[in-house]
Protein backbone atom coordinates (compact mmCIF):
# COMPACT_ATOMS: atom_id res chain seq x y z
CA UNK A 1 0.00 0.00 0.00
CA UNK A 2 1.32 3.46 -0.73
CA UNK A 3 0.49 5.27 2.60
CA UNK A 4 2.30 8.64 1.04
CA UNK A 5 -1.31 8.36 -1.48
CA UNK A 6 -3.84 8.43 1.67
CA UNK A 7 -5.30 11.79 2.45
CA UNK A 8 -4.03 13.72 5.28
CA UNK A 9 -7.14 13.54 7.42
CA UNK A 10 -7.33 9.47 6.98
CA UNK A 11 -3.88 9.40 8.70
CA UNK A 12 -4.51 11.73 11.85
CA UNK A 13 -8.29 11.55 12.26
CA UNK A 14 -8.61 7.92 11.81
CA UNK A 15 -11.22 6.10 14.07
CA UNK A 16 -9.13 5.69 17.75
CA UNK A 17 -5.97 8.50 16.76
CA UNK A 18 -6.42 11.53 18.00
CA UNK A 19 -2.58 13.48 17.48
CA UNK A 20 -0.75 13.11 20.08
CA UNK A 21 -3.21 11.72 22.85
CA UNK A 22 -3.85 7.88 24.00
CA UNK A 23 -5.50 5.75 21.56
CA UNK A 24 -9.48 4.88 21.97
CA UNK A 25 -9.63 1.17 21.43
CA UNK A 26 -11.68 0.24 18.44
CA UNK A 27 -12.07 -3.44 17.11
CA UNK A 28 -12.64 -2.82 13.53
CA UNK A 29 -10.01 -0.66 13.44
CA UNK A 30 -7.31 -3.71 15.59
CA UNK A 31 -8.78 -6.21 12.99
CA UNK A 32 -8.95 -4.61 9.61
CA UNK A 33 -6.94 -1.27 10.05
CA UNK A 34 -4.66 -0.04 7.27
CA UNK A 35 -1.03 -0.04 6.80
CA UNK A 36 -0.45 2.94 9.78
CA UNK A 37 -3.29 2.24 11.89
CA UNK A 38 -1.77 -1.71 12.35
CA UNK A 39 1.53 0.31 13.14
CA UNK A 40 0.10 2.31 15.55
CA UNK A 41 -1.84 -0.25 17.13
CA UNK A 42 1.39 -2.52 17.31
CA UNK A 43 3.20 0.10 19.49
CA UNK A 44 0.49 0.81 21.49
CA UNK A 45 -0.10 -2.56 22.68
CA UNK A 46 3.58 -2.80 23.42
CA UNK A 47 3.72 0.51 25.74
CA UNK A 48 0.66 -0.35 27.28
CA UNK A 49 1.68 -3.71 28.19
CA UNK A 50 5.01 -2.70 29.37
CA UNK A 51 3.35 -0.18 31.30
CA UNK A 52 1.20 -1.91 33.10
CA UNK A 53 3.94 -4.47 34.43
CA UNK A 54 5.72 -0.73 35.93
CA UNK A 55 2.96 0.36 37.26
CA UNK A 56 2.11 -0.21 41.23
CA UNK A 57 5.71 -1.41 42.10
CA UNK A 58 7.92 0.63 45.03
CA UNK A 59 11.44 1.45 44.92
CA UNK A 60 12.91 -1.57 45.79
CA UNK A 61 10.86 -3.73 43.27
CA UNK A 62 11.84 -1.21 40.55
CA UNK A 63 15.27 -1.67 41.38
CA UNK A 64 15.19 -5.78 41.53
CA UNK A 65 17.41 -8.05 39.41
CA UNK A 66 17.32 -11.52 38.71
CA UNK A 67 20.64 -13.46 38.38
CA UNK A 68 23.55 -11.68 37.00
CA UNK A 69 21.53 -9.29 34.80
CA UNK A 70 21.79 -5.91 35.60
CA UNK A 71 18.43 -5.04 34.03
CA UNK A 72 15.95 -3.85 35.98
CA UNK A 73 12.00 -2.34 35.75
CA UNK A 74 13.49 1.10 36.73
CA UNK A 75 16.48 0.92 34.24
CA UNK A 76 13.81 -0.35 32.01
CA UNK A 77 11.35 2.78 32.34
CA UNK A 78 14.68 4.98 31.57
CA UNK A 79 15.80 2.83 29.08
CA UNK A 80 12.62 3.26 26.98
CA UNK A 81 11.77 6.41 27.78
CA UNK A 82 15.70 7.51 25.79
CA UNK A 83 14.43 5.02 23.04
CA UNK A 84 11.73 6.73 22.38
CA UNK A 85 13.32 9.91 22.37
CA UNK A 86 15.80 8.86 19.90
CA UNK A 87 13.63 7.64 17.74
CA UNK A 88 10.81 10.31 17.12
CA UNK A 89 12.56 13.42 18.50
CA UNK A 90 15.97 12.96 17.91
CA UNK A 91 16.15 10.84 14.68
CA UNK A 92 12.72 11.86 13.34
CA UNK A 93 11.78 15.24 13.44
CA UNK A 94 15.08 17.04 14.87
CA UNK A 95 13.64 18.18 17.85
CA UNK A 96 16.15 18.40 21.54
CA UNK A 97 15.76 15.38 23.79
CA UNK A 98 14.11 15.97 27.11
CA UNK A 99 16.48 17.52 29.31
CA UNK A 100 16.90 14.62 31.64
CA UNK A 101 19.06 12.82 28.47
CA UNK A 102 20.66 15.89 26.99
CA UNK A 103 24.01 15.92 28.79
CA UNK A 104 25.16 12.24 28.67
CA UNK A 105 27.36 10.82 26.26
CA UNK A 106 25.12 7.88 24.92
CA UNK A 107 27.14 6.33 22.51
CA UNK A 108 29.88 5.67 25.28
CA UNK A 109 27.23 4.75 28.11
CA UNK A 110 24.54 2.76 25.82
CA UNK A 111 25.08 -0.54 28.28
CA UNK A 112 25.18 0.80 31.65
CA UNK A 113 23.85 4.72 31.67
CA UNK A 114 20.17 3.59 32.08
CA UNK A 115 20.48 0.85 34.92
CA UNK A 116 23.47 2.23 36.76
CA UNK A 117 21.32 6.20 37.05
CA UNK A 118 17.85 4.48 37.37
CA UNK A 119 19.19 3.29 41.11
CA UNK A 120 19.08 6.71 42.14
CA UNK A 121 15.89 7.75 40.74
CA UNK A 122 12.17 8.38 42.28
CA UNK A 123 9.93 5.83 41.12
CA UNK A 124 7.02 8.33 39.97
CA UNK A 125 9.74 10.11 38.28
CA UNK A 126 11.00 7.57 36.09
CA UNK A 127 7.30 6.28 35.25
CA UNK A 128 6.92 10.55 34.82
CA UNK A 129 9.91 10.38 32.30
CA UNK A 130 8.76 7.27 30.58
CA UNK A 131 5.48 8.54 30.21
CA UNK A 132 6.72 12.43 28.93
CA UNK A 133 8.60 10.57 26.22
CA UNK A 134 5.66 8.23 24.95
CA UNK A 135 3.30 11.02 24.77
CA UNK A 136 6.18 13.53 22.92
CA UNK A 137 6.50 10.41 20.06
CA UNK A 138 2.79 10.73 19.43
CA UNK A 139 2.96 14.25 19.06
CA UNK A 140 5.98 14.02 16.76
CA UNK A 141 4.53 10.97 14.88
CA UNK A 142 1.47 12.65 14.43
CA UNK A 143 2.96 15.56 13.14
CA UNK A 144 4.57 14.03 10.00
CA UNK A 145 1.47 11.92 9.29
CA UNK A 146 -0.57 14.88 9.17
CA UNK A 147 1.75 16.03 6.15
CA UNK A 148 3.78 12.39 4.92
CA UNK A 149 2.80 8.52 5.16
CA UNK A 150 5.36 6.34 6.68
CA UNK A 151 7.81 5.87 3.75
CA UNK A 152 8.62 10.07 5.43
CA UNK A 153 12.46 10.37 6.05
CA UNK A 154 14.63 13.11 7.10
CA UNK A 155 17.58 13.62 5.14
CA UNK A 156 20.27 11.09 5.76
CA UNK A 157 17.92 9.22 8.37
CA UNK A 158 15.38 5.94 8.38
CA UNK A 159 12.13 6.40 7.08
CA UNK A 160 8.61 6.81 9.76
CA UNK A 161 8.06 2.96 8.78
CA UNK A 162 11.46 2.09 10.17
CA UNK A 163 11.60 4.15 13.51
CA UNK A 164 8.38 2.57 14.60
CA UNK A 165 9.14 -0.84 13.49
CA UNK A 166 12.45 -0.54 15.72
CA UNK A 167 10.67 0.45 18.77
CA UNK A 168 8.08 -2.10 18.64
CA UNK A 169 10.87 -4.18 18.48
CA UNK A 170 12.77 -2.86 21.68
CA UNK A 171 9.35 -2.99 23.30
CA UNK A 172 8.37 -6.46 22.59
CA UNK A 173 12.18 -7.58 23.86
CA UNK A 174 12.40 -5.42 26.49
CA UNK A 175 8.89 -6.08 27.44
CA UNK A 176 9.69 -10.13 27.59
CA UNK A 177 12.80 -8.91 30.41
CA UNK A 178 9.64 -7.25 32.12
CA UNK A 179 7.42 -9.86 32.33
CA UNK A 180 10.01 -11.78 34.30
CA UNK A 181 11.05 -8.74 36.74
CA UNK A 182 7.84 -8.10 37.70
CA UNK A 183 6.87 -11.92 38.54
CA UNK A 184 10.28 -11.53 40.41
CA UNK A 185 8.76 -8.52 42.48
CA UNK A 186 5.45 -9.67 43.22
CA UNK A 187 4.47 -13.08 41.74
CA UNK A 188 2.21 -11.10 39.37
CA UNK A 189 2.26 -13.26 35.38
CA UNK A 190 -0.42 -12.22 32.72
CA UNK A 191 0.17 -11.51 28.68
CA UNK A 192 -1.65 -8.24 28.86
CA UNK A 193 -3.31 -5.43 31.01
CA UNK A 194 -6.72 -5.68 32.28
CA UNK A 195 -9.48 -3.72 30.66
CA UNK A 196 -10.03 -1.36 33.61
CA UNK A 197 -5.70 -0.61 33.11
CA UNK A 198 -5.65 2.37 31.74
CA UNK A 199 -3.98 3.70 27.90
CA UNK A 200 -0.80 5.79 29.62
Amino acid sequence: MDTNSVPASSLTSATGFTPGQPPEWDVAVFMHGNEIQTALITLERNRRTFAWKCWGVDADGLQLHVGRSALTLGGLLKHLALCEELKFQNDLIGAPLLPEFRDVDHDSTWETWAWESAKDDDPEALRDRWLRAVHRSRAAVAGVLSESGLDYAPEGGMSLRRLISDTIEEYARHTGHADLLREAVDGSTGEGPPGEFPVP
